[in-house]
C-alpha cells in the first residue's frame, strides 16, 4: 500500500475532522488575502487625503480584527486536524502489535528487538506527520497560493503577477531534486536510528553481563559509534530539508527585483498607485509561505514514504502460525503425536525424526535426554509455536491445528525454562492468568510452588514489585512464581520445560509431591515435564529418552533402569552427583 492510499483511507474515515479543518483553513487564507488589500486601500487613501480619524480607526480595528480571527481559527484548525493525525500513530501502533502477538517465536529468531521499538515510535511518527503536518500545509500552502495569485492577478495587476511568476519553475525543479535525496537521507536515517536503539536495548538488558566481562568501555565505542552514524545520516537529511529555504528565498528575492523594477516603471508612469504596489509587494511576501510549505510538505511525505516503507514488509510478513483453527472448546481426550517430525530453517539435522507418543488425561509425562535432544521443541509443537513438516498431532480426537490458537494456548499452562517476569508486583504475575483471581488463591498458588515463605520475608510481601523481567529476584525464585503461575491458570495441560532446573533438590521435591496432590484432587490435568534432573521425572506415568530428535527408550523409571541405557546411566551419575554433594 502506497502512503497516499493509506493517508486517503485514513482521511475518508475521518472526513469530519478535515472537511472543518478544511473550512477553517479557507476562513484563515481569506482573512489573509484581505489584509494587503486593506493595507493598500488605506494608503491610498491617507496618500489622498481622504481618510479622517474615524475611518482610519475603523479601518485599524478591521486589521486587528482580521488577525484576531485568524488566531482563533488557527488554534481551531489545529486542534481538529492534530487529533485526527494522531489517530492515525494510534491505528498503525495497534495493528502492530496486534501483528507480533499473532507472530511465533521464529518471527522473532530473525527480528531485532530495537529495530521493532524503532519502527513503533520513529517510523510511525513519520506516517502520522506526513497525514497531520503535511496534510496541513499542502492544503492551507495550495490555498493560500491560489487565492494570492489570483489577487494579484485580477485584483492588483496581471503584469506584475506574470513577471512575478518567471522565477517560480527554476524552484519548481530544485524542489523535485531535493526531494529525490531527503527520500533517500530519510530511509537511512531511519535505519541508523533502529541500529542504534537495538544496540541501547541489548545493552542495557544485558548490562550486569557486561560488567562482568569488563566490556563497559567496548559497548560505550559501539555506542559512539553508532551514535555518529545515526548522527551524520540525519544531518545529511537536514541538509537537504534545509536546501529548501536558498531556493525558495532565491526565488522570492528574484520575484521581487522584476516586480519592483516593473511595479516602479508603472507607478513613474502613473499606471499603478504607490498603494496597489504596495498591496503586490505584501502578497508577494504572503508566497513565502506557500512556498516553504511546498519544501516542508515535500520533505515530510518523503519521510513519511520512507516510514511506510519500513513498516509495510512488516505489517503484511505472514504469520509462522497460521491461526486457522474453528474449534472452540478442548474436550477430554487422548494427546497424541504420530511420527512427527521438525526441522529448523538451515538446520543440518531434523530437531524431531519420526516422534510417536501418547498422554492419556490425568498422566504426566517425562521428557528427559541430553541437550538438543529436542525436549523444548517437542513442547513448541505443542504449543502450535512450531510446525511439523511431517506426521500429525491431536488432541481429543482432533488435529491441534483444528481449534482455535487462543482456546489451545488457554488450555495449557507453560513454564520455559528462562521465566519471565512483568515489571509489577509478585501478586500480579503470579495471577497474570486470572486476574481476577482472589489473594488467597494466589497465595495457594505460590504454596503449591513453594515460593510462598520467600515472598513473606519481602520488604512488601506479595505487593513487592520484581523490576524489569523480575531483576530483583533470583533465577529459582523466579521459577517458583512462573510455576506459581501455571497452577493458577489450572489449565487441562501443564508444561514444564525444565522449570525446575534452577531450585534445590529439596525445593523440587517439595513442588513435585504438590504436583500429585492437585493431580489427585483434578485427576483429568495432564502434565509433561521435561528435564535434565531425571529426579524430576522419576514419578511420571511415563519417561521418553530423547536423543538426535528421536526417541530412542521408553517406559516407567524402573522400566528404563531395567533397560541399563541412556537413562540408567545418568539416574546413576546423578545420584552419585547428589550423595557427593551432600556429604
Amino acid at each position: 500500500m502506497s502512503l497516499a492510499r493509506l493517508i486517503g483511507g485514513f482521511v475518508r474515515r475521518h472526513w469530519h475532522a478535515y472537511v472543518s479543518s478544511a473550512f477553517m483553513l479557507a476562513g484563515v487564507a481569506i482573512c489573509t488575502v484581505l489584509i494587503p488589500r486593506k493595507v493598500g486601500a488605506l494608503i491610498d487613501g491617507l496618500a489622498a487625503h481622504r481618510l479622517d480619524q474615524h475611518a482610519l480607526l475603523l479601518g485599524l480595528a478591521q486589521l486587528l480584527g482580521l488577525g484576531v480571527a485568524i488566531y482563533v481559527l488557527r488554534v481551531g484548525w489545529r486542534i481538529r486536524l492534530y487529533s485526527a493525525a494522531y489517530n492515525l500513530g494510534v491505528e498503525l501502533r495497534t495493528r502492530l502489535y496486534a501483528r507480533l502477538a499473532a507472530q511465533g517465536p521464529a518471527f522473532y529468531q530473525r527480528q531485532r528487538t530495537g529495530d521493532l521499538m524503532a519502527l513503533a515510535t520513529n517510523d510511525i511518527d513519520a506516517i502520522e506527520m506526513a497525514a497531520g503536518e503535511a496534510m496541513l500545509a499542502g492544503f492551507d500552502g495550495t490555498l493560500t497560493l491560489v487565492m494570492v495569485l489570483g489577487i494579484m492577478t485580477l485584483g492588483v495587476d496581471a503584469r506584475l503577477a506574470a513577471i512575478a511568476l518567471l522565477p517560480f519553475p527554476l524552484m519548481a525543479f530544485a524542489f523535485w531534486r531535493i526531494s529525490a535525496h531527503i527520500h533517500t537521507a530519510e530511509g537511512d536515517a531511519l535505519k541508523r536510528f533502529s541500529a542504534l536503539n537495538d544496540h541501547v536495548q541489548e545493552s542495557l538488558s544485558g548490562v550486569r553481563t557486561l560488567r562482568a566481562l569488563g566490556l563497559e568501555a567496548r559497548s560505550a565505542a559501539q555506542f559512539s559509534e553508532l551514535t555518529g552514524k545515526a548522527a551524520d545520516a540525519s544531518l545529511s537529511a537536514q541538509r537537504w530539508e534545509a536546501a529548501y529555504e536558498p531556493a525558495v528565498g532565491l526565488t522570492l528575492t528574484a520575484a521581487t527585483g522584476l516586480t519592483l523594477g516593473l511595479g516602479g516603471y508603472l507607478v513613474w508612469n502613473q499606471e499603478l498607485t504607490v498603494g496597489a504596489l504596495t498591496s503586490f509587494s505584501m502578497y508577494l511576501g504572503q508566497l513565502i509561505w506557500p512556498m516553504f510549505a511546498a519544501g516542508w510538505v515535500l520533505s515530510l511525505v518523503e519521510r513519511g514514504r520512507a516510514g511506510l516503507a519500513r513498516l509495510q514488509p512488516l505489517l503484511n510478513m505472514p504469520l509462522t502460525v497460521e491461526d486457522k483453527g474453528t474449534l472452540e472448546h478442548i474436550g477430554r481426550g487422548t494427546l497424541a503425536l504420530h511420527d512427527v517430525s521438525f526441522a529448523y530453517r538451515d538446520a543440518e539435522r531434523p530437531a524431531l525424526d519420526g516422534v510417536s507418543v501418547r498422554l492419556e488425561p490425568g498422566q504426566t509425562l517425562g521428557l528427559v535426554g541430553p541437550t538438543g535432544a529436542g525436549k523444548s521443541t517437542l513442547l513448541r509443537v505443542l504449543l502450535r509455536q512450531a510446525t511439523p513438516q511431517r506426521g500429525t498431532v491431536s488432541w481429543a480426537g482432533h488435529p491441534l491445528d483444528s481449534y482455535r490458537l487462543e482456546a489451545l494456548r488457554a488450555a495449557m499452562s507453560w513454564v520455559p525454562q528462562e521465566s519471565f517476569l512483568f515489571s509489577s508486583t509478585i501478586a500480579e504475575n503470579i495471577a497474570l492468568a486470572r486476574p481476577g483471581a482472589s489473594r488467597a488463591e494466589i497465595e495457594e498458588a505460590a504454596k503449591m510452588a513453594s515460593i510462598h515463605d520467600d515472598i513473606l520475608r519481602f520488604p512488601y510481601g506479595y505487593d513487592t514489585p520484581v523490576g524489569e523481567k523480575g531483576i530483583t529476584l533470583s533465577g529459582g525464585q523466579r521459577q517458583r512464581v512462573a510455576i506459581a503461575r501455571a497452577l493458577l491458570a489450572d489449565s487441562a495441560l501443564l508444561l514444564l520445560d525444565d522449570a525446575l532446573s534452577a531450585v534445590d533438590t529439596g525445593t523440587e521435591t517439595r513442588i513435585l509431591e504438590h504436583l500429585d496432590e492437585l493431580r489427585a484432587a483434578r485427576p483429568e490435568r495432564a502434565a509433561i515435564i521435561a528435564s535434565h534432573r531425571l529426579s524430576a521425572v522419576a514419578g511420571a506415568d511415563r519417561i521418553v529418552v530423547l536423543r538426535d530428535g528421536r526417541i530412542t527408550e521408553s517406559g516407567t523409571h524402573d522400566e528404563l533402569l531395567q533397560l541399563d541405557g541412556w537413562y540408567a546411566s545418568q539416574w546413576r551419575y546423578q545420584q552419585l552427583e547428589a550423595s557427593i554433594d551432600a556429604a
